[in-house]
């Protein structure tokens, strides 16, 4: 695996990458060090990770890990907390990492003549990851459709006609239909 300045470059090419970006490269590191997986790309096709929130952290977790949203190994589940759960599925272990609260506060006083962002870069640098990070065990269960590898006919919505994925229809009535056309959709026609 790449060291932590490696990473470091290629996220931010020729300048200290933003802060969310820092802390989401060590909480990635920090994982994977928990799951006893030095090489990312050698357990790729048993690693997954789930995100908790939509800013910096998933690319940071991409850069590190490999899992991508199009490889169905990174998953987004939005509870707004910059938290990510590394899922080992051969070996059935899972370790959810968080941010400290308090390493925010901590990060602020020990850079306060630098600008915020930059004092927070700076601080997630060189804090322990124990000063960062909580590290906690979990167990993950994921339906088999929402696994790399699965297989399953496209179905079209008998109400748009669009074809629906990775068994994620709803039979209404007897109808077969997409998630936005059951009432479950993000948008509405304008």
């Amino acid at each position: 695996m790449k060291t932590f300045e490696q990473f470091l470059r290629l996220a931010g090419e020729d300048r200290l990458p933003r802060s969310g970006i820092i802390l989401g490269l060590r909480m990635a590191m920090a994982g994977l060090k928990g799951l006893e997986m030095e090489d990312p790309q050698k357990v790729h096709d048993h690693l997954l990770v789930i995100v908790e929130t939509d800013r910096c952290l998933p690319d940071a977790v991409e850069l590190v890990t490999g899992c991508r949203l199009g490889n169905r190994r990174l998953k987004f589940k939005d509870i707004g907390k910059m938290a990510a759960t590394l899922v080992d599925t051969a070996a059935n272990r899972a370790i959810r990492v968080a941010a400290r609260e308090s390493a925010h506060q901590r990060a602020l006083e020990m850079f306060p003549d630098l600008d915020k962002d930059e004092a927070l870069g700076k601080a997630y640098c060189t804090l322990s990851d124990d000063d960062l990070f909580t590290r906690t065990s979990v167990r993950v269960e994921f339906a088999p459709e929402d696994l790399p590898g699965y297989q399953a006919p496209r179905v079209p919505c008998a109400q748009c006609g669009e074809g629906i994925a990775f068994a994620k229809q709803i039979v209404n009535g007897g109808r077969t239909l997409c998630r936005s056309c059951a009432g479950q959709g993000y948008f509405e026609p304008a």
